[in-house]
């Protein structure tokens, strides 16, 4: 993380700086971090550091350790499920009512546009970085928000997709699996939106969520199980304390 230096919107920067290091993974499930630690890192005086940290908690990025300080919640797969769930049907509406749009009133440029994200994301696979492959996987989806013609869908799964951001960090930094799958759906999505197919449109967006879901919550419960096999004497201790 890097200091902060000016006064201006402070709070939101310092908000966002913490929470892009949950997210990337600088700060780490588990990591205890405290007031004067984030303070010094960011250049800030403790007032933004403990606002930021009780927004995080209410969002379930940082949660009480029971000593002194806090620490970066775990990602929780029911959570996941849950965030996916919802996801899954506001993907398909923003889908739906972008191909109805398009029935309505014609393609526009969307074809010209939506090639340029999908050009993005062969560009994030073949630079195998999964920061640009999050970053072109949420702008994808972050577009087919915009021309839903619905403000509310994007501003509601704003704070899920940060959760699914961080999901998608950990899933990619030690698994990059296929990303190629989920661009050829993303270019499928993408088809039917332009041929003004809603049906069709929003059923490939509910499915291609539901798959993701299953791709993460599956690579996390395989962690689970190596991480309860490699330390398997603090699992049990945690669990009698």
């Amino acid at each position: 993380m890097h200091k902060i230096d000016a006064p201006s919107q402070l709070l939101e920067r310092v908000y966002d700086a913490i929470l892009d290091a949950i997210c990337t993974g600088l700060l780490k499930a588990g990591e205890r971090v405290t007031q004067e630690g984030l303070a010094a890192q960011l250049g800030v005086s403790r007032q933004p550091i403990l606002q930021a940290i009780h927004l995080l908690k209410r969002q379930g990025f940082i949660e009480d350790s029971g000593r002194k300080g806090v620490e970066i919640s775990a990602i929780d797969p029911a959570r996941l499920v849950q965030l996916y769930q919802i996801r899954a049907a506001l993907d398909g509406l923003a889908a739906r009512e972008a191909a109805s749009i398009v029935a309505r009133n014609g393609a526009g440029d969307l074809r010209e546009a939506g090639d340029a994200h999908l050009a993005a994301g062969q560009a994030a696979i073949a630079s195998g970085s999964a920061g640009e492959l999050i970053a072109a996987d949420m702008a994808f989806h972050q577009f087919i928000y915009q021309r839903s013609g619905n403000p509310m869908i994007a501003d509601t799964t704003a704070i899920h997709w940060q959760h699914i951001r961080r999901a998608m960090g950990a899933h990619l930094q030690s698994d990059a699996g296929t990303p190629e799958q989920s661009w050829r759906e993303h270019a499928e999505i993408l088809d039917a939106v332009i041929a003004g197919q809603a049906e069709l449109a929003e059923q490939r967006a509910r499915n291609h969520a539901e798959r993701a879901a299953a791709v993460l919550v599956g690579r996390l419960a395989k962690q689970a199980e190596v991480d309860a096999a490699e330390h398997p004497q603090s699992l049990r201790l945690s669990a009698e304390g």
